[in-house]
């Protein structure tokens, strides 16, 4: 037992990063698996009849302080990792795997839910009880509760093998972004840089002692220089880098992984009685079937195809004319694009940055969430961080009562993934009587502060902030009585709605005058740049549309099918990307040996999602507009209706109750330029 299996000592029960050391993960999750072991045993060998309180509620309780050291462990895995938090993941997650195998093949608890679950028509249960009995019943009979003593062996090494390659995976992709770095040592070779990636890549340098400009792999330093930097072979060494990720025939290679998983979801899928890993995906998903996917997927190709079309030729031409540029390939991409916005609309990022000072950004949000939902949030030195850049907030309702912990982590270093996402410690649950709140976190990787300047955001990671914010937002206003209902706990196709929406609002003048204003002045950013945003909006936009039905379309290539006859990896992709190419192929490229979010994250066969939330995220906007942009009537059915019912109702009549009306895709087509 470690100080993780005892009751945190600490304000508001927050985790005491600072005591735990590495050596406590292990024995805190043997004791907690030990614990967990023996509440199941104690609902197994209750010796009343199956109720819905004895069985169902206890087992949504159960693991509670195994899911808290998991969520503790995984988060500095992701956030604040070394060698030695990865090498207990890989000895953990097995052990996890198995701990969950033993709980879904447990036939006698399952006779016990599958008691509950066939007298549920006698019983007098609410939506939410009604949902946590279908959900608990379908863990079991969709993850082998009825399979042969064989076939439970056999799904239990599938579950311990891929929970190891996933990780695999993210290590891999973690030490080669580490691993690369290219040093300029010649000024010239810097040439269209801005002046704070310059001296940021400076920074970096001295840090490392060397002299010169470091470029790493790392967003905030590898999205200028793609942007920006004149230097075309350059660019295009670093895009190969970035590009190759996993796919250099080396220790970190990750080609006979994606092979691997593939392969393992399917006979998982199968062993299972699903034709495909798809098919078993998105059984509890809105959109239901691979078939509607991939619909849904080529109808948008479709609308979206001829824009995407006309706007790389118009790149082409750009490029052409100015450079006298043959063939654009990928390392021209951004470059290019940058200028041709700058000429069409007079705007650049490095315009609108000094207007978005990190800290008003942050100051913005939490305005947004005040104005909408009667939040407050005040900043606490006094929690405990696993980091000195984490920041923490008390949020609070208009009354003073505490609605939940929020922990805030902006820049990059070496032991955190790229990317941005949110994340909880904590789940919020009503337990004996008393509403558990929250402990939610958000990550990103945003430009640190340089000794002459502060933290100055690009547009795009404005929107990246207010997006995960709104994830953050769908954590801290769960109010559900069942913790695996709580929150994000929903629809996988649904959970970008509440984030996706919330970007909306960076490009609202009445959004934008709370808080972009210049960090060396204080003059709110001028009316003709707010414009120039609005019209930049949907700049592209088919190009970007294609970028994201490609993933989407990859991901349902590599699991809606039986892959067993894939031996090149990127032969098979290169198949995939046919109808979405716009670039001239690279043959040193390869996406899906980096692709983290479907073969280490969680989104296999979900990557659709994005697209299929922006339709719902459009459709629900449009209501704001329609309203007022803080419509306290409007903002309160989101509130009611989305963000505090977590997965406690079909997502779908969620949203009808909110909007009156079912979602309509032509909000998103109008919405990105793609139909007038």
């Amino acid at each position: 037992m470690t100080i993780l299996n005892k009751p945190f000592d600490t304000q508001h029960n927050t985790a005491p990063f600072s005591k735990i050391r590495n050596e406590d993960f292990l024995p805190a999750f043997k004791f907690a698996i030990g614990k967990a072991k023996s509440e199941i045993a104690a609902i197994v060998k209750n010796t009343e009849s199956p109720t819905f309180e004895n069985t169902i509620v206890a087992l949504d309780y159960s693991g509670e302080e195994l899911d808290r050291i998991s969520s503790i462990f995984f988060n500095l895995n992701s956030a604040e990792t070394n060698d030695e938090i990865q090498k207990i993941a890989q000895e953990v997650s097995p052990l996890l795997s198995e701990f969950s195998n033993d709980i879904t093949l447990n036939q006698d608890l399952f006779k016990r839910v599958k008691s509950v679950y066939d007298s549920k028509s006698k019983l007098d249960l609410n939506t939410e009880q009604t949902t946590l009995l279908d959900k608990k019943y379908k863990s079991f009979a969709r993850n082998g509760a009825n399979l042969s003593e064989d076939q439970k062996v056999k799904l239990r090494a599938i579950d311990k093998e891929l929970s190891q390659l996933k990780l695999k995976f993210g290590e891999h992709i973690l030490a080669e972004t580490n691993k690369f770095e290219m040093l300029i040592t010649d000024e010239k070779d810097t040439e269209g840089l801005p002046e704070g990636a310059k001296e940021a890549a400076k920074q970096l340098a001295e840090s490392k002692g060397l002299e010169g400009w470091l470029i790493t792999l790392d967003y905030p330093s590898y999205i200028p220089f793609m942007t920006y930097a004149k230097n075309r072979e350059l660019r295009k060494q670093l895009s190969i880098a970035f590009g190759s990720k996993g796919f250099n025939n080396n220790e970190l290679d990750n080609k006979n992984i994606v092979l691997k998983i593939a392969n393992l979801r399917y006979e998982r899928a199968q062993l299972l009685g699903y034709k495909t890993h798809a098919h078993f995906v998105l059984e509890e998903r809105m959109a239901e079937t691979p078939e509607k996917v991939t619909n849904f997927l080529n109808e948008l190709l479709e609308k979206a195809k001829p824009a995407a079309k006309a706007e790389f030729e118009r790149l082409q031409k750009f490029a052409h004319d100015l450079d006298g540029l043959e063939k654009i390939q990928k390392w021209d991409g951004a470059f290019y694009s940058e200028k041709l916005k700058q000429k069409l609309f007079d705007l650049d990022d490095e315009q609108l940055k000094p207007y978005f000072k990190l800290e008003n950004v942050i100051n913005g949000a939490f305005t947004v969430a005040n104005k909408l939902f009667g939040l407050n949030f005040n900043k606490i030195d006094t929690i405990d961080t696993y980091h000195d850049d984490v920041m923490t907030y008390e949020v609070v309702d208009a009354e003073g009562e505490l609605v939940s912990i929020f922990y805030a982590d902006f820049f990059p270093r070496a032991g955190k993934r790229n990317g941005a996402w949110m994340t909880s410690f904590k789940p919020q649950m009503i337990k004996n009587g008393l509403n558990e709140r929250p402990h939610i976190s958000i990550v990103c990787n945003f430009t640190k502060p340089t000794k002459s300047k502060p933290s100055l955001l690009t547009f795009n990671e404005v929107t990246t902030l207010f997006h995960e914010f709104g994830h953050a937002l769908h954590g801290m206003l769960a109010n559900t009585t069942y913790p695996s209902l709580s929150g994000t706990s929903v629809f996988w196709d649904f959970v970008e709605l509440p984030s996706q929406i919330l970007e909306n609002w960076c490009y609202e003048e009445e959004t934008l005058k709370l808080f972009a204003t210049h960090y060396e002045t204080g003059e709110i950013i001028p009316m003709e740049l707010i414009e120039k945003i609005k019209a930049s909006a949907t700049f592209n936009e088919g190009m970007q549309t294609l970028r994201q039905l490609s993933f989407g379309l990859l991901d349902m290539a590599w699991h809606g099918v039986d892959p067993s006859n894939i031996n090149d990896v990127k032969s098979y992709e290169k198949e995939a990307f046919g109808d979405t190419q716009l670039y001239p192929e690279v043959k040193e490229n390869c996406m899906s040996t980096a692709f983290a979010h479907i073969f280490q994250g969680g989104y296999s066969s979900g990557y659709y999602s994005y697209k299929w939330a922006e339709v719902l995220d459009a459709d629900a906007f449009e209501y704001f507009k329609e309203e007022g942009i803080f419509n306290k009537t409007v903002a309160n059915k989101f509130k009611t209706y989305v963000l505090s019912q977590g997965g406690t109702e079909n997502p779908m009549t969620l949203y009808i109750k909110f909007r009156g009306q079912e979602p309509k895709p032509e909000a998103l087509l109008k919405r990105a330029g793609l139909i007038k």
